[in-house]
Order: structure tokens, then C-alpha cells, then sequence
């Protein structure tokens, strides 16, 4: 019996591939975590994540700085267009703002896909306060090249046989 027979590594699921692309993003997203932002949750083509408005992320009227907001949106976005291992960023983006942020309170932006061929794809994102809608964002994404998660280390070679020098 050969007992350093490898162990078949089981197909990794989209789910699981969206976990482990934001995982590694979000090891490195100094930008979302400096602003407090948490991801809340991520799937293929999906991402939602909150951030609190903070006195500082408040304009002269002291309602949320669209800026915050959006990079919210942003983020969720980015979350969701790399959910599939490839290193994918923003193309275009425009954001509508319907009702303003109120300080103190958490905004909720869950993107979702609308289209993805080739290298390019479509995401809509939601921005919302207290289950009500405050932002509506598109961003256009471009596939660049790439893999976001390390590949899983190789089985160990057989001692059964010999190399020539």
C-alpha cells in the first residue's frame, strides 16, 4: 500500500474562489480598511460591504461627502468584479446620489453583476441607509491579466524514481 499516495485536492467551488479572491484583496486594501470599511459578504459577481460615516467623512453641510460614498461603492464593486481569480479594475464608473448620508450611520453597498464577456463586464451597486437606497453606482470593469489567489502547493514528488544529472 503507498501511503504518499497525494491526497486529489477537491475542485474549488465559485464560492470558494470568491472567498479566497477577496481574501487576498482584502489583505492588501490598505484604501477600504483605512476608511473602516468590513466586507460583509462576497460571491461570484457579488460583494457587500458597510463603512460608518464619520464626523471626518462629512462635508461643510455635514451630510456624507460624496467621495466616501462612492468609495464605498468603489470597493464593493471591486470586490465583486475580482471574485473570479482574475485581477480585474475599473474602466468607468459614475455614481447618481439620491438622498444624502447622515453621520454616524452605516451605509450598506452590495454590488452585483449585470454582464461580463471577454474582459469586460458591468456592475451595479447600491448604497444604502437604514434600508434606504442613497447612491446608485455603475462601474464598467477591465479584466488586466493575472491571478489574485496563490496556487495550492504542488504534491511532493515521489521517491520512487531517479533523475540523471
Amino acid at each position: 500500500m503507498n501511503t504518499h499516495a497525494p491526497h486529489p485536492v477537491p475542485p474549488r467551488t465559485p464560492q470558494d474562489t470568491a472567498r479566497l479572491s477577496a481574501e487576498a484583496m482584502w489583505a492588501t486594501d490598505h484604501a477600504s480598511q483605512g476608511l473602516g470599511m468590513e466586507l460583509v459578504a462576497v460571491g461570484p459577481g457579488t460583494a457587500t460591504l458597510s463603512m460608518t460615516l464619520t464626523e471626518r467623512m462629512c462635508n461643510g453641510f455635514g451630510m456624507g461627502h460624496g467621495g466616501f460614498i462612492f468609495a464605498l461603492a468603489d470597493s464593493a464593486f471591486a470586490f465583486a468584479c475580482n471574485s473570479y481569480d482574475e485581477r480585474t479594475v475599473a474602466a468607468h464608473c459614475a455614481v447618481t446620489y439620491l438622498r444624502p448620508g447622515t453621520r454616524g450611520k452605516t451605509l450598506v453597498a452590495t454590488a452585483r453583476e449585470i454582464a461580463r464577456t471577454g474582459r469586460s463586464g458591468i456592475y451595479d451597486v447600491e448604497v444604502s441607509e437604514d434600508g434606504v437606497v442613497i447612491a446608485q453606482f455603475r462601474g464598467h470593469s477591465r479584466t488586466i491579466g493575472g491571478a489574485l489567489i496563490a496556487p495550492p502547493p504542488s504534491a511532493p514528488e515521489s521517491r520512487d524514481h531517479t533523475t540523471t544529472a
